[in-house]
């Protein structure tokens, strides 16, 4: 299959091809989400784990290789202290790997030793973040006290479900989602009071003068608004809608973070910022149309590299209007992905999409794949995906899911190992 086929294809199922993609590539970038695509999705962030064999290919792929995550590296919370829990003590550190790249949307940067920055954030913004979490707290407390909630659970839900994340601290709901199985209008009162708390944290910050810092991501969502606000996904019986509600720094949005990359990927390979040493996500625009435009006025096509985006989070949804079907297209991955998609074409360097099912995981917040058997000649079968994440009606959607995986994170790290051995040799 050749490098146009393989970015022009969706929900291809061959996995060989892409691995012979990125191994062609001299001139390869593969940025990369993190929970769901290298780890399964749990309802509570500690339990998670890492595989250390994925942790060795990220350091053979060292210079081609980044994440762009809306968690965090640091933290109790943070990917660091699952990648430390995977080796002898003393061996991420000393060897460098750490998983290199962007996190808390874009604003939190790691090289692969853990060195740990926060290009454009000011002292002011980290002091009000790091009283988030207990405010997020007291409002969980108070709620269930006011709703009459004694159940001997709650106190360890809401223990698990503030994450006190430096610069991203989050309510994390998907515990709850549990233990209210058959309450959904129960969970979606929950929803609905973090969404006011948060709104309340806005007013907050403007009130000291940080009006222009921070916005409110909601995980996963069904796009934005015409103001620009992401939208809330509702509960139903069988699916969690929204569960995480992260409060954020402005400039942390995924589709930003490929332009940090971009630029630090530049200097490595040719010495130059394209942007400057000192760009970082807060500078940068935040449509996708002045995102191109920056792209192609400042980088070098020469230098331009084969971007391979990986998510495992969009979502699509028919909401009708006036007699007609009108679809709001959301996911914390969708715009970064999308970005990295139409890039390739603009500059014609046959970038790929790559989406992992994770919706086998613990959580139960995403649509699965659906696949169907399908004679062939000789009398064999294979399998070839039929419908996609998001609503089947959805005919339009603008971003193409290139090759797919839908058997997950697992399935997803096995190819991703087989690119950084034969790029290795």
């Amino acid at each position: 299959m050749s490098d146009s086929t393989l970015s022009s294809q969706a929900w291809s199922l061959d996995h060989d091809a892409l691995i012979d993609h990125c191994v062609r590539q001299e001139n390869l970038l593969i940025i990369q989400d993190l929970d769901g695509v290298c780890m399964g999705l749990v309802k509570d962030p500690l339990t998670r784990t890492i595989d250390p064999a994925y942790v060795h290919a990220v350091q053979q792929l060292d210079g081609h290789f980044y994440v762009l995550t809306n968690g965090e590296h640091i933290g109790n919370r943070g990917v660091n202290r699952i990648v430390e829990q995977a080796f002898e003590p003393g061996i991420v550190a000393k060897e460098g790997l750490y998983l290199p790249g962007l996190a808390a949307g874009g604003v939190q940067w790691q090289t692969r030793f853990g060195t740990v920055s926060h290009p454009g954030v000011n002292a002011q913004e980290l002091e009000f973040l790091a009283a988030v979490p207990q405010q997020i707290t007291q409002h969980l407390q108070y709620y269930f006290q006011s709703a009459a909630k004694h159940d001997s659970n709650i106190q360890t839900c809401i223990q698990a479900a503030v994450l006190d994340n430096p610069v991203s601290p989050t309510a994390n709901l998907n515990v709850f989602y549990e233990l209210f199985a058959d309450q959904t209008e129960q969970y979606g009162h929950l929803q609905q009071q973090m969404q006011t708390l948060m709104t309340a944290l806005l007013q907050h910050a403007q009130d000291q003068g940080l009006g222009e810092s921070f916005f409110v991501h909601y995980a996963p969502n069904l796009g934005k608004d015409a103001q620009g606000h992401e939208i809330l996904q509702a509960a139903t019986p069988e699916d969690a809608g929204t569960t995480d509600f992260q409060f954020m720094l402005q400039g942390g949005i995924k589709e930003v973070g490929v332009l940090v990359i971009l630029n630090r990927y530049y200097h490595q390979r040719t010495g130059q910022y394209p942007l400057g040493e000192d760009f970082n996500a807060r500078q940068a625009p935040q449509s996708q149309s002045a995102l191109i435009d920056l792209v192609k006025d400042n980088f070098d096509p020469a230098e331009m590299p084969t971007l391979v985006g990986v998510g495992d989070t969009v979502t699509s949804k028919a909401v009708e209007e006036n007699g007609e079907l009108r679809f709001q297209r959301g996911g914390s991955d969708r715009n970064f992905l999308h970005l990295i998609q139409t890039l390739g074409r603009e500059l014609n360097t046959h970038n790929v999409v790559v989406y992992v099912d994770s919706s086998g995981g613990e959580v139960k917040n995403r649509k699965p794949l659906q696949l169907e058997r399908t004679a062939t000649a000789g009398g064999s079968s294979s399998y070839q995906v039929v419908a996609g994440p998001g609503d089947d009606r959805d005919r339009a959607d603008p971003l193409t899911l290139n090759v797919v995986f839908p058997q997950g994170h697992r399935q997803y790290i096995q190819c991703f190992q087989k690119i950084a051995q034969r790029r290795a040799v």
